[in-house]
């Protein structure tokens, strides 16, 4: 799980680096990875390691995303933080590979992680 978590962190590092050397070259704003919108009604939902994987529905548009576990149900409607667009991501912890999932820091509204919420 430790190698999970680690493996993600250099790829955000590396996509971060990536928009950024991109946007001081001059590129237009929408090749950038970066997404904003995230809310929709949650279609799926599972988790694995420290994450929590949600499909997200918005008229009739479904997205992937990763966030760091949270409690959330199917039918439940949620706001999320902007994140990182990943393509062709592979979880070895789900043994699933995604063909576009995003990384968000989580929810638009101050609901603790399941992590917050134990180390209190």
């Amino acid at each position: 799980m430790k190698s999970f978590a680690v493996i993600t962190i250099l790829m955000l590092c590396l996509l971060v680096s990536a928009v950024e050397k991109s946007a001081s070259a001059g590129e237009p704003a929408e090749k950038k990875q970066a997404v904003s919108s995230l809310t929709g009604k949650v279609v799926e939902t599972m988790d694995s390691g420290r994450y929590t994987y949600l499909l997200l529905e918005n008229k009739d548009k479904k997205v992937w995303v990763a966030v760091y576990k949270m409690k959330v149900a199917v039918g439940e409607k949620v706001s999320l933080k902007p994140g990182i667009e990943m393509v062709n991501f592979e979880s070895k912890t789900l043994n699933r590979k995604f063909d576009k999932i995003i990384f968000s820091e989580g929810p638009v509204s101050p609901t603790k992680t399941a992590d917050e919420k134990k180390s209190k």
